[in-house]
């Protein structure tokens, strides 16, 4: 038996997808290969190949999918207009509808893959961090539509006390906790430990900060690095603490010191950042745990979560 057949690669979606490449481009477009994405995804991804832009696509399942991809969307298109961000150019509409799910389409980009970025790539991302935590708002969260935090529904309402202990507990780590619990796959007692962190959260969360526009899940993949600098995909935007950012960067690997060293020439980083970056990280624990438990990385995602916990006490 052959290898399984990728979903971009179906007959009805590649139409769907040549047929939105011409609308933009005003004439013929057609798909002349594929370049399978899914090692760098959390969805069905891959690129398109054709002239004189190839279509990088994005396979979403499920009643919610045109809703998360019109979400991202919208995150895109608030980074780029707030903070000057560079960000993919849709194709068409961006979002299509599909019988059972959705597809999130923008010109693919000449990048420099990951293992082969250069100091400059790597200066780049701090420097667009440093930029959208330039801009400012008087509230915690982000008004509008729901949010998504990779597959999941993240609530961006502002809370009532408008002090970041408050929303950083309402908005993420109770949801998140509540979430990771119903999965099955959080053991009790580390549930009871992420209880014990979140009633000492005033204490732990260092100067309140002003309320900053974040990227919302700005691990080092959601940037691809171009000639013309670092590109934002990817992103669950809302305002919040800088911080959380900065300690999502390196979440899944270790990147070079250039990243927070050009973030700093813009927007010197907090002392007690480095012992608060684990704090930050616990919601982003919990939602890999209750995606992925069973995985590899959900179990290491455990583990960490364990080794948080025990820094906080």
């Amino acid at each position: 038996m052959g290898p399984e057949r990728h979903p971009l690669l179906d007959g009805a979606v590649v139409a769907a997808i040549e047929r939105e490449a011409s609308a933009h481009l005003g004439r013929a477009w057609l798909s002349l290969g594929f370049t399978d994405l899914d090692a760098r995804a959390s969805h069905p991804s891959g690129v398109l190949h054709g002239e004189p832009f190839s279509v990088f696509a994005k396979l979403g399942a499920g009643a919610a999918a045109r809703e998360q991809f019109t979400a991202e969307l919208d995150g895109l298109r608030l980074l780029s207009r707030a903070a000057g961000i560079r960000t993919p150019v849709p194709v068409a509409d961006g979002v299509i509808g599909l019988a059972a799910g959705a597809l999130l389409l923008f010109e693919a980009l000449p990048e420099r893959p990951p293992g082969a970025r250069q100091r400059e790539d790597w200066r780049s991302i701090g420097q667009a961090l440093a930029a959208l935590h330039g801009v400012r708002h008087p509230r915690f969260g982000l008004s509008g539509a729901r949010g998504f935090f990779g597959p999941l529904p993240q609530d961006n309402r502002p809370v009532p006390a408008n002090r970041w202990p408050d929303f950083y507990l309402e908005r993420r780590l109770t949801p998140a906790l509540r979430t990771a619990a119903g999965s099955g796959h959080l053991p009790a007692d580390l549930a009871a430990g992420v209880e014990r962190v979140a009633a000492r959260l005033p204490g732990l969360g260092g100067p309140e900060p002003q309320p900053s526009l974040l990227h919302g899940d700005a691990q080092q993949n959601n940037f691809i690095s171009t000639v013309a600098g670092a590109v934002a995909i990817d992103p669950a935007p809302y305002f919040g603490h800088p911080e959380i950012d900065l300690a999502q960067v390196d979440f899944f690997h270790p990147v070079p010191a250039d990243v927070l060293a050009a973030y700093g020439e813009a927007a010197p980083l907090d002392p007690g950042f480095a012992d608060r970056r684990e704090l930050w990280r616990l919601p982003t624990y919990l939602a890999v745990i209750a995606v992925a438990g069973p995985s590899r990385f959900g179990r290491q995602c455990l583990t960490r979560l364990g080794d948080a916990l025990r820094r906080y006490g």
